[in-house]
């Protein structure tokens, strides 16, 4: 099994996906129950519906559970802050136009572009893993080759 490396908030965040997916399997089983007491089920909609999300679910929750068993969560207590690393939060300029950004980098789980989390698999989190305040990378973007200064790195 491959491990994920995740935060504590991350894993709190599967353990709540997984109670919620569980609830609706439970919801789903009562919907089949209904369903098989009107008869043939052949032909019953209802029946055939509930079965599929049945099945979705399933899958769903043993994802997760995957998830969960192979989370190894980051002590972030015992983390070199002077290197970027996964949970650092990095302010960036880009240097051909002076333009600064902020990304905090997340395992692939808690990616949340709309929130500036970006994966630690990116092409742009890559280039900055490893790096230090002051530092500047060349990274290789869908538009273009980039280049940035790392203004600040910072942890919780």
């Amino acid at each position: 099994m491959e491990e994920i490396y995740i935060s504590k908030k991350g894993l709190h965040k599967l353990k709540k996906e997984l109670e919620n997916l569980q609830k609706e399997k439970q919801q789903t089983a009562q919907e089949i129950k209904e369903a098989m007491e009107q008869g043939d089920l052949r032909e019953n909609v209802g029946y055939l519906a509930a079965k599929e999300k049945q099945s979705i679910l399933l899958k769903k929750i043993a994802e997760v559970e995957k998830k969960i068993a192979t989370a190894k969560v980051i002590d972030e207590e015992r983390i070199d802050r002077s290197k970027i690393r996964i949970g650092a939060t990095v302010t960036i300029q880009e240097l051909s136009c002076q333009e600064t950004n902020s990304y905090t980098l997340v395992c692939p789980e808690e990616a949340d572009p709309a929130e500036g989390k970006i994966s630690i698999n990116s092409p742009l989190a890559q280039s900055l893993l490893g790096a230090k305040q002051g530092d500047e990378i060349t990274v290789s973007l869908p538009k273009g080759i980039k280049k940035f200064r790392i203004v600040t790195i910072a942890y919780g």
